[in-house]
């Protein structure tokens, strides 16, 4: 078998993450935290590129790395416009699109422009691979009461379809064979619905349950008398919606580990909201179960809090009933740009060409 050496590249919100594999076997990765006065000194999320482009080049000459090993750079995909799922080539079109800075500012951007950098002068595609605006639901899915708003297909794309494709081959099958509810849960929590491969809803970070760090779906109508009774400036209400919000807001941390201590501890509080919590990721797994008619033939407990038994065994006592349960706890997100990668270059996938008429 051919051997292929892949580079990935994860720029976070405060990191910047990369790996070497050797097909699907990883080499080396390396995360790179980002001090914030750092960042904070760069004006757009764009301006940053060439500070990240250095720290993965200094990673890979500290490792002694031959960057010409390389058969490919696969980059994390950004906000882009709805997109289908899968790999794409970074063309021109991505790359003015993202440069024009149009897009809602997130480093995860800058994948496509740090694959491609590397890429380039080496003579090897540079891919994204299942961007975080994959977009493959179903129309009936994006309606809501609000003529005027439209739910869109926003969770952890990348994570969620690896551990559907690893879950399946454990079957002995394929991901495009079977439906399956994926929850990630991390310090924002997405639910999926995957039917023979497609991302067929979604409920984002937004909307369902809430998370060590997110609000969650909240009442519409409170939320409103929150709005304007003026209390909030509106990018403090954000905060509370996204980074301080859930766990965060009741208990004072986002770290499940030291809820869980308080827990055993006595802590009555910290016992009622965690509990909540399950309870809540809970009811948006049965949410899922009933698009997919319950005919599903398994459920994912994946992402960093799938690590805790405490959480997961909590979650299965409401599921367990709907179909099998399996926890496949991390991110996992480097082997799943390096998996992606490996079978667009074997011919398994084909890239799909990213069109400027998205813009």
């Amino acid at each position: 078998m051919k051997t292929y050496f892949i580079l990935t590249i994860n720029p976070g919100s405060t990191s910047t993450k990369i790996a070497v594999f050797e097909n699907e076997r990883e080499l080396f990765s390396q995360s790179v935290e980002h001090d914030s006065a750092c960042l904070e000194a760069f004006q757009t999320v764009n301006d940053q590129f060439e500070f990240r482009k250095k720290t993965v080049l200094k990673i890979l000459t500290a490792r002694q790395f031959e960057l010409n090993k390389l058969a490919a750079v696969v980059g994390r995909g950004g906000l882009l416009p709805p997109i289908d799922a899968g790999g794409y080539a970074v063309n021109q079109a991505i790359k003015d699109l993202i440069l024009a800075g149009c897009l809602s500012p997130h480093a995860a951007n800058l994948g496509a422009l740090l694959a491609d950098a590397i890429a380039g002068p080496l003579g090897i595609p540079a891919f994204i691979y299942d961007a975080v605006s994959s977009d493959e639901m179903e129309d009936v899915a994006r309606i809501t009461g609000f003529p005027e708003i439209h739910r869109k297909s926003l969770c952890h794309v990348l994570n969620s379809k690896a551990m559907g494709r690893k879950y399946a081959n454990e079957m002995g099958k394929t991901y495009t064979e079977m439906d399956l509810v994926i929850a990630h849960l991390g310090g924002g929590i997405s639910i999926s619905a995957h039917k023979k491969g497609r991302i067929i809803d979604v409920i984002a970070d937004d909307t369902g349950p809430f998370s060590p760090e997110r609000s969650g779906g909240v009442p519409l109508l409170a939320l409103v008398d929150l709005i304007y009774s003026k209390q909030y400036q509106k990018n403090e209400l954000l905060k509370k919606i996204r980074g301080q919000g859930g766990l965060k807001a009741h208990l004072g941390t986002a770290d499940i580990r030291e809820i869980e201590k308080w827990i055993i501890s006595g802590d009555k509080k910290a016992k009622q909201i965690y509990e909540a919590q399950a309870y809540q990721i809970a009811k948006g797994i049965g949410e899922m179960a009933a698009v997919l008619k319950g005919e599903i033939d398994g459920i994912i407990l994946t992402g960093g809090m799938a690590y805790s038994e405490k959480l997961t065994n909590m979650i299965t006592a409401y599921i367990a009933f709907l179909a099998p349960v399996k926890c496949l706890p991390g991110e996992n997100e480097m082997e799943a740009l390096a998996l992606g990668g490996l079978r667009l270059l074997r011919g398994e996938e084909e890239a799909h060409i990213f069109s400027s008429d998205f813009k």
